[in-house]
């Protein structure tokens, strides 16, 4: 039978705010742990091929530094995940404006998006899985959106190494919402290696061009002859450059939004030969923005010191917010009383 330990370790932090950590394990031993601020995801241990078990995704070494995150370690992500062109939608003839808070723009919520918030918290256990269910409101006018939204995240983990997120939201105003969560993968382990050599497979043909400000111009661009294109598994060193104009707006590297083909059971997979860990993600989102930490802020330092570039790749698994100003991006309004419900699962294993 699957098993969860309750951590409630009161961690303290600036403002005397007292967190709860929490971890759930399996009978593999594979364990998440995560805490109620921002619902953050701060180790994803799994074993490599000769069972050494170390954490897959990037961490701080101190939890205060949560408290600011820049860089959305391991949070999740809400109203809308992404960038949001000038701040403003309009909705039924109606402006809205937003916090901006990357320039003009409005990034991954705002400054006070869900990822800075405190969730309720319900652990469950049953004999094939163990999981926390995540809830929390966000009031009309939160940000400038419109709309009370009532969302629960769900985090589950199976005996299969299987760690599903399932989110659910519902609001009594038409709204945009699209959510995510903002975990860093590196699956050499204890971030011992950044991600050159790790290998990637995606099952996505079509990428949105970015402006200077990564921001979508409306244009999809055809991955075909591209080093976008990882239809075909490769290393992602081969993104790692300057080659195009696009990789250097990303500054060398991926920060794009993919729209999945679906012509595979699996829309992501990523590899590292070296430990011999897998991860395979299948969602029913529409596509997946991929950011493979081309540069972190100064001053930041994770559990291993001092991040190098491409430490973490991060699978932002959504839809568009470019479909808020542009046509022919998948759709992020949810309407008046209706459901909104996404689910990804990331599967772990050995090669």
């Amino acid at each position: 039978m699957s098993r969860l330990k309750i951590q409630n370790s009161e961690v303290q932090v600036k403002g005397n705010q007292t967190w709860n950590v929490y971890r759930l394990v399996n009978d593999q031993g594979m364990y998440v742990e995560f805490i109620n601020y921002g619902g953050i995801i701060t180790d994803i241990s799994v074993p490599d091929r000769n069972g050494n078990k170390e954490n897959v995704v990037l961490a701080f070494k101190n939890h205060n530094d949560y408290l600011d995150n820049p860089i959305y370690f391991g949070a999740l992500i809400g109203r809308v995940a992404g960038r949001i062109k000038q701040s403003s939608f309009e909705i039924n003839g109606q402006n809205y404006q937003l916090d901006p808070n990357e320039g003009d723009n409005h990034l991954h919520g705002g400054k006070n998006g869900f990822h800075s918030r405190i969730w309720e918290v319900s652990p469950y256990e049953t004999e094939e899985e163990v999981g926390a269910k995540l809830s929390m409101v966000s009031p009309d006018g939160d940000g400038g959106y419109p709309g009370q939204v009532k969302v629960e995240v769900t985090y589950t983990l199976t005996n299969d190494n299987k760690f599903i997120i399932s989110y659910e939201a519902s609001s009594d105003k038409t709204t945009p919402l699209t959510l995510t969560n903002h975990t860093y993968f590196n699956l050499s382990g204890n971030n011992k290696r950044t991600l050159e050599d790790q290998e990637l497979c995606l099952d996505s043909s079509k990428m949105v061009e970015l402006d200077k400000e990564l921001i979508p111009t409306g244009k999809w661009l055809d991955v075909t002859d591209s080093p976008f294109d990882f239809r075909d598994k490769k290393k992602l060193e081969s993104v790692f450059t300057y080659e195009t104009p696009q990789q250097k707006i990303a500054n060398g590297g991926m920060d794009h939004f993919f729209k999945f083909d679906k012509h595979r059971e699996v829309d992501v997979y990523l590899e590292d030969p070296k430990s011999g860990r897998t991860l395979s993600i299948e969602t029913d989102q529409p596509g997946i923005v991929i950011y493979t930490s081309n540069s972190f802020p100064e001053g930041i330092e994770l559990a291993e010191g001092k991040p190098k570039k491409h430490a973490g790749l991060c699978f932002e698994t959504q839809s568009s917010p470019a479909s808020l100003h542009e046509v022919g991006f998948p759709n992020i309004i949810l309407d008046k009383e209706q459901s909104y419900s996404k689910r990804t699962i990331f599967t772990f294993g050995i090669q």
